[in-house]
């Protein structure tokens, strides 16, 4: 009896070993989907456009390009946190192999076990190059550049001119690079394309520098629906099992968040190969980390705060006057970066829910719209492309895609929208004078310089 019940419990252990969620040996990585801004583009890309690009009966004639930079290094913060995942590496494994600490349920797996205790981290990544463009980020812009022009090939040539196309980048490394990257999978060669000179004030491609109250808003910190959803049940308790999962009783939520980190990034970094610090986490817990992600952006640069809808105006400004104008340039691409590319999605009224996100709605919003894995992912981009139908009453028609899908706007056919639509959807913004309409502080001076105009002008007036 005592060998028939030890052979009972060897085998539900079997069983519940079997039953452990095992990182490393998932094909299929779904959680992978949902690492907010630090998503891998080929994971989410858009796969449907051989039948979302042809409208019969008209021909694309114009293109507008607004891209994110490809897959980054992490910030100096991460960077210099990184060496301490080799101390927690090695307390994991202490944990499962030493102290015994390792749970009943929901424990690591052999696999990830190994894999976390064989890593290191690389020192050749330094704060000198910090949040520069990897060797996938510039991959991922050549590939976005081929793609279009495969479904594109009249609309994007294969030899440059300047005045047929027009080219801009921020002033950073990854976005010049990103350029490079996209010029390479347009014309063979990174360096026969010129880019646009960069403005001292870029307010078309950073306006969020130049307006105060936008970088003051309350976004993440104390009193945000962000903070809020960091002290509810659902974000306690999903620490709490990680914390248990790793073999811990005690687990700073730093820590936990730097294995999150270096889990996203090494999963953009390789897409062919698994991070091991993602075995770390079950898929649930992804989940749960992926809303505070999203509640940040939608505050920060979504629909959370009404200001932040007019806040690209001069985006959308550029994107209608160039698609309207039948001279030259006929392709526009802009290389920026995700609050840009957030900001302009949010001004256009996309993937607006009609329930705000909250820190105490998490169970009613898994199905959102508003989730910036699939809108701003490593390399993430919006196209407009104009087509021109001669036999239709409507001749003049737009195509919007985000990251190679078709956006469906409830405004325009399954996609396809009456450019005559789109200029009366976006007047408001068209026809606004971008310095006090984009901006809660009025023109990029903020609210001190238009007090001082105000002063200056009264005491003019009280002098006359």
């Amino acid at each position: 009896m005592r060998l028939l019940l030890l052979l009972l419990m060897a085998l539900l252990a079997v069983v519940r070993a079997q039953q452990d969620y095992c990182f490393g040996k998932d094909t299929e990585r779904l959680q992978t989907r949902q690492f907010s801004s630090k998503t891998a583009y080929q994971i989410v890309k858009g796969t449907n456009m051989d039948k979302q690009y042809q409208v019969p009966g008209c021909e694309p004639k114009k293109m507008w390009i607004f891209h994110r930079h490809g897959t980054r290094l992490p910030t100096p913060s991460t960077i210099e946190a990184a060496p301490r995942l080799e101390e927690i590496r090695d307390l994991i494994v202490d944990n499962y192999r030493v102290r015994r600490t390792k749970p009943e349920t929901d424990a690591l797996c052999d696999t990830d076990l190994t894999a976390i205790q064989m890593w290191k981290w690389n020192t050749s990544i330094t704060v000198d190059i910090e949040e520069y463009l990897t060797s996938q980020g510039y991959e991922d812009l050549r590939g976005t550049a081929k793609l279009y022009q495969h479904y594109f090939p009249t609309v994007l040539p294969t030899t440059f001119n300047d005045t047929y196309y027009l080219f801009r980048h921020t002033d950073t490394q990854r976005t010049t690079e990103s350029f490079k990257g996209f010029a390479e999978g347009l014309f063979g060669d990174s360096n026969v394309a010129t880019a646009a000179d960069i403005p001292e004030k870029d307010l078309l491609l950073r306006p969020y520098d130049y307006c105060t109250d936008f970088k003051d808003k309350n976004y993440k910190g104390v009193g945000s629906e962000y903070q809020k959803y960091r002290t509810t049940a659902i974000w306690n308790n999903t620490v709490a099992d990680i914390t248990r999962r790793l073999g811990f009783t005690v687990l700073a939520e730093d820590d936990i968040k730097l294995m999150y980190d270096m889990c996203r990034y090494e999963q953009a970094w390789q897409v062919d190969r698994t991070s091991v610090w993602c075995g770390a986490f079950l898929p649930e817990h992804v989940t749960v980390m992926e809303y505070a992600e999203d509640l940040k952006y939608y505050y920060g640069s979504g629909y959370g705060f009404e200001e932040n809808t007019r806040f690209n105006c001069r985006a959308v400004q550029d994107m209608l006057s160039r698609l309207s104008s039948p001279v030259s340039p006929h392709v526009v691409a802009y290389f920026a970066h995700s609050t840009g590319l957030q900001t302009l999605l949010t001004a256009l009224g996309i993937n607006k829910d009609d329930i705000p996100l909250r820190a105490d709605n998490y169970d009613s919003m898994t199905s959102r719209r508003w989730k910036t894995s699939l809108l701003g992912p490593f390399a993430g981009n919006f196209v407009a492309v104009k087509y021109d139908c001669p036999a239709e009453l409507e001749k003049e028609k737009v195509v919007f895609f985000l990251n190679q899908n078709a956006v469906d706007l409830d405004w325009c056919n399954v996609g396809l929208c009456n450019w005559s639509d789109v200029l009366e959807k976006y007047k408001t913004i068209s026809e606004a004078n971008c310095d006090e309409y984009y901006c809660r502080s009025g023109a990029p001076g903020g609210r001190a310089s238009m007090l001082v105009t105000a002063f200056i002008a009264a005491f003019v007036y009280l002098m006359h």
